[in-house]
């Protein structure tokens, strides 16, 4: 069946780690007192890098800047569909100054960027599919920004309630596969939002809470080929099963700040 999957290459953004700490908390998987070893999360980033482009996908990298320890996490700075640009508004005031960061970015690369009035995370919190945007809140990014969201691109826009601090963004729960697909976590989803997901999705891929921790979700998937978290070994089963082909991606230095390989990897959509 994986011959049937036809992979579509992807131009991404990314952010070399070289200031990458842990030197706040603001989620369950930050602790300050927590050391990082900044020479392994470049080898791990540059593994993420190479396996990209050994696929066949196009990779650019903005400049890290120094204090912003977090700007590896690329996926949060925007959403990036058919050209236009919906930028970031950090919840957290540490991470503020990412947003500019990338905006100067996107506006050097020719890209016009919206900056959002509400409390917005990008892909942390926004999802595209074929047909609509899933969008996450309970943590991280409002409902208000959803609203903005869909009147700037006009797609329309599905709510998701996240509920599990351990997934505080959306793409820590749910990643898609293909355009008619995802695989995501239940139970890191209100009771309502999961009825959504199952009536839109009838055939999801469904991780366990295990896989989920492992930071299994936070994955990239070309349509093919699935760049995922080496321990979250049930799901690559469950993929293979499906269809696709796992690519394991260590990037475990990461985790100690709450993020893994979609966290670190923005799709610009043209």
């Amino acid at each position: 069946m994986s011959e049937s999957r036809v992979p579509r290459p992807r131009r991404f953004l990314v952010c070399e780690p070289r200031h990458f700490a842990v030197q706040y908390a603001i989620n369950p998987w930050m602790r300050p007192d927590t050391p990082v070893d900044v020479e392994l999360a470049l080898a791990q980033w540059q593994a993420l890098i190479s396996a990209y482009r050994a696929h066949g996908h196009t990779v650019d990298s903005v400049e890290p800047v120094a204090g912003l320890p977090d700007m590896v996490f690329a996926a949060n700075c925007a959403l990036v569909l058919e050209g236009r640009v919906f930028g970031s508004s950090f919840h957290a005031p540490e991470r503020r100054p990412e947003s500019t960061a990338y905006e100067t970015w996107f506006k050097t690369a020719g890209f016009d960027v919206y900056r959002p009035e509400s409390v917005c995370e990008g892909e942390g919190d926004l999802v595209p599919t074929r047909r609509f945007v899933l969008a996450g809140t309970g943590f991280r990014t409002t409902p208000e920004a959803h609203r903005e969201v869909q009147e700037f691109f006009g797609v329309p826009v599905i709510g998701l309630r996240l509920v599990d601090p351990h997934f505080y963004h959306l793409d820590t729960a749910l990643f898609v596969l293909d355009d008619d697909n995802i695989a995501y976590y239940p139970e890191a989803f209100s009771p309502g939002s999961r009825e959504v997901l199952r009536r839109l999705f009838p055939d999801a891929v469904l991780a366990t809470r295990e896989d989920a921790l492992a930071f299994g979700l936070n994955s990239v998937s070309d349509g093919r080929h699935v760049f995922i978290a080496p321990r979250a070994e049930a799901l690559a089963d469950q993929l293979v099963t499906h269809g696709y082909v796992p690519v394991p991606v260590d990037l475990s230095e990461f985790h100690k700040a709450g993020g893994g390989i979609k966290c670190c990897t923005q799709e610009i959509r043209s």
